[in-house]
């Protein structure tokens, strides 16, 4: 039996948050703990945000700047791979 959707940092959260302001990590988190709600309830996040289709790498929005995520129906996972802060946060 499973938990359910959930996500996760892929490599790690060191990798792919390191050196964002807090805002931006906060925002992204947020939001893909929506794309959690929303796979939960059998929404396919899979063809949400800009990517191929049908599944792959999606982008979404964030904080003015966006994300990458990959979305992994067999496991209830989103794999969130690369966040892209704001120019001003660079």
């Amino acid at each position: 039996m499973t938990a359910g959707w959930r996500w996760e940092y892929d490599p790690d959260r060191a990798h792919v948050t390191g050196g964002l302001p807090a805002h931006v990590i906060a925002e992204v988190e947020r939001l893909v703990g929506q794309l959690v709600d929303l796979a939960g309830m059998g929404i396919d996040v899979g063809e949400l945000g800009i990517g191929p289709h049908p599944g792959g790498l999606r982008q979404m929005d964030a904080a003015d700047g966006w994300f990458y995520f990959l979305a992994a129906p067999r496991k209830e996972l989103i794999v969130v791979v690369r966040i892209v802060p704001p120019f001003d946060a660079l």
